[in-house]
């Protein structure tokens, strides 16, 4: 008896190959009409930082957006991967835990210089308990967008697509959220920005069998 993960892969083989460049423009346009939605409604709904330009000439927001934008780029390349019919390869998954370990080596310099009695303060912040759920729902415009390239395109294995769509959309919409969010700390991004990030990753991972199928 024919598996159905068999079937798909026979139909996959009948379909016909999207251009690289082609595949990969379409997966860009889809984030980047996503994020263009993700920061009106930050700037909209939210409010820019009161001292974004201050903050701009300081370090900090930089590892926020260097941060971010590196996960959105490793994510990128893992999705145009599993967007192609038939392709099975991860090989991009390892470029995502670069900046996660990278930011884990500054969060602990940071904490070692900071006296007990703070340590808290700096891993809390402020917002330590909407940071996540605003990354997350600044998400779903990028991810919808996602779904928009996806529907032209044929991937194979729906979950793991669906979970780089996720990890896609989480971390463009973390970059958009440096925008509003004043908080400082590399810890509380590790923590708070890649908590929001990991939603919306494990989000995708239960939704792309269904929303991504063809």
């Amino acid at each position: 008896m024919t598996t159905t993960e068999e079937l798909v892969q026979g139909l996959a083989r009948d379909v016909r190959p999207v251009g690289r460049r082609a595949l990969e423009w379409r997966v860009l346009i889809g984030v980047g009409g996503g994020a263009v939605v993700s920061a009106v409604l930050a700037i909209s709904v939210l409010g820019l930082r009161e001292d974004l330009g201050t903050a701009a000439q300081g370090g900090a927001l930089w590892i926020k957006v260097t941060y971010t934008l590196a996960l959105a780029l490793a994510a990128f390349a893992m999705t145009t991967q599993l967007a192609r019919p038939g392709r099975e390869s991860l090989r991009f998954a390892w470029a995502a835990a670069v900046p996660v370990v990278l930011l884990a080596a500054l969060g602990f310099v940071e904490l070692m210089r900071t006296p007990p009695n703070e340590r808290m303060a700096l891993w809390l912040g402020e917002s330590w308990q909407s940071c996540p759920w605003l990354v997350l729902s600044l998400a779903v415009p990028v991810f919808v967008g996602l779904l928009w390239a996806f529907r032209q395109l044929a991937p194979t294995r729906l979950r793991a697509a669906g979970a780089a769509a996720g990890l896609t959309a989480g971390a463009v919409a973390a970059a958009v959220y440096c925008l509003h969010c004043p908080e400082a700390s590399a810890l509380f991004v590790l923590t708070w920005y890649s908590l929001g990030i990991a939603l919306a990753t494990l989000a995708g991972t239960l939704v792309g069998p269904r929303l991504l199928r063809w």
